[in-house]
């Protein structure tokens, strides 16, 4: 049969997807090469959740953008992504403060998306639109009042909760699996009054259950997998997957090794079955991409190495680190930074539409955007 169109419904997309393969085409390798470029040229890509600097791991050490950062953000290719700027309350101010000042510092290079439009002019000025985000709600503390001191600053998302418990609600690796509280419907009333995104990526099953059912707003999971491939902590189980595209949400599947077996990194094939399976459960209108990575590619030197184990020592320690994070944090054949051309690819080896594509590597966030920010 032939690939399916959008016009089918998601539950049908996902029975088709499952009952036959994709036609093969005939194209050439370089007439192939060639319509990859071309797509991933003209399309709008997001990355749901990255980094211009140093991303998990710290180093080269964080702060302003070396010479090497500058120009992997310029050969990226990458419209918009969503960039965490969180920590305690003056240490969010700070973050918020210095990626403000890069694009300040660099505007033929980088540019603040404070409105969906910005998200359009990025792409035609080939900048790399940076969406601020947070991934916890520490940094309002009691006061739900912060929420909007903060989307004045130009925060457009908030994860409710990290891996661990906060006054929200409970992280994937909290063992009471308490769900949002009381005071996390409070806070979640009031992203949705605001325009800001409800994350639940890092959530815990019941918390992101609730976090889907209280928003009226689409949910957005930026960063997470398929637990029915791999099952991780960090991923989202099918009843998660669906119940957050009938709210008209969209996943960014990630580029950890939690999207598949190890004991060595993560793969290309790994990933396309994520994409795979969160198509089929999903459909076509709620997949993208949110690589949880740095545009710059990883260099594993001696280093980055110490630096590596001392993250996850650290994370160990405080009870947040999931399982896998000592194994690679990025996928090798896709450690450069048009990496996301690479998933144009992938896609395109297993004959998805040209449509589907665009909508997976950007379009369906860039949809779903419009849809919950009020500027």
């Amino acid at each position: 049969m032939s690939t399916p169109t959008p016009a089918l419904t998601r539950r049908q997309f996902g029975a088709a997807l499952a009952a036959a393969p994709l036609l093969a085409t005939t194209t050439t390798a370089a007439a192939r090469q060639e319509d990859v470029a071309g797509l991933y040229g003209r399309a709008i890509v997001i990355d749901a959740l990255a980094n211009p600097g140093s991303m998990n791991v710290s180093w080269p050490p964080r702060g302003p953008l070396s010479q090497k950062q500058r120009d992997a953000i310029a050969a990226s290719g990458i419209t918009a992504i969503n960039v965490t700027v969180s920590s305690d309350f003056e240490g969010s101010v700070r973050n918020i403060a210095l990626w403000q000042g890069e694009a300040d510092r660099y505007p033929e290079l980088l540019s603040i998306v404070r409105r969906h439009a910005d998200i359009a002019a990025a792409k035609k000025n080939k900048t790399l639109g940076l969406m601020l985000g947070f991934q916890n709600t520490d940094m309002i503390e009691r006061d739900v009042t912060r929420l909007d001191l903060f989307h004045r600053l130009g925060i457009r998302i908030i994860q409710l909760t990290y891996n661990d418990r906060n006054l929200v609600g409970d992280g994937c690796l909290e063992p009471g699996n308490a769900g949002l509280s009381s005071f996390g419907r409070e806070v979640v009333a009031r992203m949705n009054s605001l325009g800001l995104a409800v994350d639940l990526s890092h959530c815990g099953t019941q918390t992101t259950a609730d976090g889907i059912a209280a928003s009226t707003k689409p949910p957005l999971i930026t960063h997470s997998g398929c637990r029915e491939v791999y099952r991780h902590p960090r991923s989202k189980e099918d009843r998660e997957l669906k119940a957050m595209a009938d709210k008209g949400g969209v996943i960014g599947i990630y580029f950890m090794p939690f999207i598949g077996p190890g004991p060595g990194a993560p793969t290309t094939d790994m990933l396309m079955r994520q994409i795979d399976h969160a198509i089929k459960i999903c459909g076509v209108d709620h997949v993208g991409i949110g690589s949880d990575l740095s545009t710059t590619p990883i260099e594993e030197t001696p280093e980055y190495l110490r630096e590596h184990k001392s993250f996850v020592d650290a994370r160990a320690k405080r009870g947040i680190s999931a399982p896998d994070e000592s194994r690679p944090l990025y996928i090798p054949e896709l450690n450069h930074p048009r990496r996301l051309e690479g998933v144009v690819r992938g896609m395109r080896q297993r004959n998805y539409s040209t449509d589907v594509i665009e909508k997976v590597i950007g379009g369906n966030f860039h949809r779903v955007l419009k849809d919950i920010w009020t500027l």
